[in-house]
């Protein structure tokens, strides 16, 4: 019988998890609505859908409109995020302690992924503004699988890893995040300091919530163990 340790996988959520980019997600979508000349929408209604496929939060944002018009208006948002990325104007810091919180899962042997609502140019550009790029051995984004909270994402990072779902975990900020991982059947932990309050997380699903990072390996032990 075989005693080898199976392969573990967490994966994580970009915006408002690893990094604070709702700064420059408003300011993208401010300058959308003055392209449509509609008035400013508020933080919270934005930071309500981040980490929605773009389509569909604009949908969300701007009830009423046409589907095709709410298409027009995320490839609006996206042409003015690549203009501010290009003139330096992205503001994505990581979390306080990020990277610690990556390492100490390497060092435990876990392998590392990533599923978010970014286009793979824009989390390449995230990731690579922090060194991160080669940290993660799967990166899963919403143009090229469908958006959370459908599991695909999860399915193909466990795909792509040869990672059992009972060995894999999902850490987000959003319930769309809980909401995938529990559709793909694999278990999550919330993020207090990211887009949904912490009772949402939970109420979602998810194991536990930590409310800094060096809280996360302790909390991923625990949760892996039930």
């Amino acid at each position: 019988m075989s005693t080898e340790t199976p392969l573990q996988l967490a994966i994580f959520d970009c915006d408002g998890t690893l990094v604070d980019s709702q700064h420059s997600i408003i300011k993208a979508m401010d300058l959308t609505c003055e392209t449509y000349g509609l008035d400013k929408l508020t933080r919270d209604s934005i930071r309500r859908v981040v980490g929605l496929p773009l389509e569909i939060a604009m949908t969300n944002l701007f009830e009423g409109r046409t589907q095709s018009i709410c298409n027009e208006m995320a490839e609006c948002y996206r042409t003015h995020f690549r203009s501010m990325r290009l003139n330096d104007e992205v503001e994505e810091p990581l979390f306080p302690g990020t990277v610690e919180a990556l390492n100490a899962l390497e060092a435990d042997g876990w392998l590392l992924g990533v599923a978010t609502g970014k286009a793979m140019r824009g989390l390449i550009s995230t990731l690579e503004t922090h060194n991160l790029e080669k940290r993660f051995v799967t990166l899963q984004t919403a143009c090229r699988a469908m958006g959370k909270p459908h599991p695909e994402m999860v399915e193909k990072a466990l795909d792509e890893t040869g990672v059992n779902a009972q060995n894999a975990i999902v850490i987000g900020d959003t319930t769309y995040d809980i909401h995938m991982a529990s559709n793909a059947n694999v278990k999550s932990i919330g993020v207090a300091w990211g887009y949904h309050e912490p009772d949402e997380l939970m109420d979602a699903g998810a194991v536990c919530v930590v409310h800094e990072y060096s809280e996360l390996n302790q909390a991923i032990k625990k949760a892996m163990e039930n």
